[in-house]
């Protein structure tokens, strides 16, 4: 007989895992039109960089970052295909929507970042400004913008749709939105363009558009090389301007944030959820968004011990489930905790039942039960097994200063007192009833315990504390209101 080898598991490579699912990607006929602009993107990215360096353009060079960004959200936009084709599995559980988000906030900061390094070549090009040809220049604006716009109106970028409608608007689109309200007053068709806010980045690719036409105008018209510098500064302000909302929108769904447009609507079904029959409490919730449009949540519900978990369960679910695609929900029932007082019971199986308090009550723990063990009795006070044959104990208290005389326990049933100082006073054990205030809703009997019954010590069984009825031998200790 051979060894027996267990079979062993292929290891891939990266490089292979990114083949397989490229695969994957390409399988949909949706995605080649993806991978068509994304190589035209390219040629013109190209194109466009040897141009900036023939006319030495640093507007032109911040326009053209614009179209790497177009490049970057192509990719975004293979990434969104290949999430729709994937299934969760035990590692993500939620699924691969987040790394929509991740696309989408490393494309715009990576273009915030374009942004801030054209901004410090332009300080550099104020001290020295060097000349600039214009004989591409015009030619490269029309280019990019002509590639730009059809790969922006071309591709249905879902991610990035999203993005521009729930975030909030640029400085750009506020300013052109004013401007947009006062057109529309004179030309009403315009307004299902302009109203209430153009799209950022069509607007973005036309406001460049715009200034690199005027830079080419002043630079032949006047030979003023600085509008080209002034220009490359202004296009790169309406980049970051109109990529950091949308940085902050992803970076927020990133960091598990409640959205701020649902929160008034989750407080009201929590209300609801919150008057459900049998509930009595929504503790722990929690809600986050994973992906665009994708909200997830988690709740514990306590609810009566008399109540159906699972109805309970399906009418929450129903409830929350319209808003919250991805809803854990636990269900636990009320369970009220006694500590156990000193004492030794006579068994375990002897003990009675520990008496339930109504819903809306202060709970009350029963006296302690005193029983036999082996034919010995327990002491009361000391919770030692003494023979019944021997005297009663005393206590004596050695108190400096003070004529104290010994306590001395009658027989069970009867109040331990002792003479002070020979008087012939006692601390009585004065009846409950008669000295506590009663309690609306829980009847006569509950209310602050009397002056004279701090010394008070009882000796033997005493009854169970029934509710709405008043118990003469209960101590003060046995009372306390309930805290859930």
């Amino acid at each position: 007989q051979g060894t027996i080898h267990p079979f062993r598991k292929t290891h891939r490579s990266v490089i292979g895992k990114l083949l397989q699912e490229f695969r994957l990607v390409s399988s949909d006929r949706r995605s080649w039109r993806i991978l068509l602009f994304g190589a035209l993107n390219l040629l013109c990215t190209g194109c466009l960089l040897m141009w900036c360096s023939s006319t030495n353009s640093m507007a032109l060079t911040a326009y053209t970052y614009l179209t790497i960004f177009d490049l970057f959200s192509l990719i975004t936009c293979l990434i969104s295909s290949w999430v729709t084709m994937k299934k969760p599995s035990q590692v993500y559980s939620f699924g691969f929507e987040r790394l929509e988000v991740l696309a989408v906030f490393a494309s715009t900061v990576l273009v915030q970042l374009g942004a801030l390094f054209i901004l410090k070549e332009s300080v550099e090009r104020f001290v020295e400004q060097p000349e600039v040809h214009t004989g591409r220049l015009l030619v490269g604006t029309f280019v990019a913008l002509f590639f730009n716009l059809l790969t922006l109106l071309s591709v249905r970028n879902k991610p990035f749709s999203y993005v521009s409608d729930a975030a909030s608007s640029s400085w750009l689109q506020e300013h052109v939105a004013d401007l947009s309200r006062s057109l529309c007053g004179i030309v009403p068709g315009l307004s299902s363009v302009l109203l209430p806010r153009m799209n950022p980045f069509v607007l973005i690719n036309l406001a460049g558009a715009t200034s690199l036409c005027v830079t080419y105008m002043l630079i032949e018209i006047n030979n003023y090389n600085a509008v080209d510098t002034a220009s490359a500064v202004a296009i790169a302000l309406m980049t970051f301007g109109t990529m950091y909302p949308m940085s902050v929108y992803s970076g927020k769904v990133l960091l598990q944030t409640t959205p701020s447009h649902i929160i008034g609507q989750l407080d009201k079904l929590l209300r609801e959820v919150s008057t459900l029959d049998g509930v009595l409490e929504v503790r722990n919730e929690h809600f986050w968004t994973v992906g665009f449009g994708s909200l997830a949540g988690s709740a514990h519900v306590r609810i009566r011990r008399d109540a159906n978990e699972q109805l309970v369960l399906a009418h929450v679910t129903n409830r929350l489930l319209p808003l919250v695609a991805t809803l854990t929900v636990q269900i636990f029932k009320d369970d009220w905790t006694r500590p156990l007082l000193s004492g030794v019971l006579s068994s375990p199986a002897a003990a009675p039942p520990l008496p339930v308090a109504p819903e809306g009550y202060a709970a009350s723990f029963p006296p302690v039960l005193y029983g036999s063990a082996g034919g010995q009795e327990f002491d009361p006070l000391t919770s030692t097994p003494s023979k019944p044959s021997s005297p009663p104990p005393e206590f004596s208290f050695d108190t400096p200063g003070r004529n104290v005389a010994p306590l001395v326990l009658p027989a069970p049933g009867q109040h331990a007192h002792r003479p002070y100082g020979g008087l012939g006073l006692s601390y009585g054990a004065p009846p409950y009833a008669g000295t506590l205030g009663a309690v609306p809703g829980l009847g006569a009997g509950f209310g602050p315990p009397s002056s004279h019954s701090y010394r008070t010590a009882f000796v033997g069984s005493t009854p169970p504390l029934r509710f709405g009825t008043s118990n003469p031998a209960a101590p003060q200790s046995q009372y306390r209101h309930y805290q859930p």
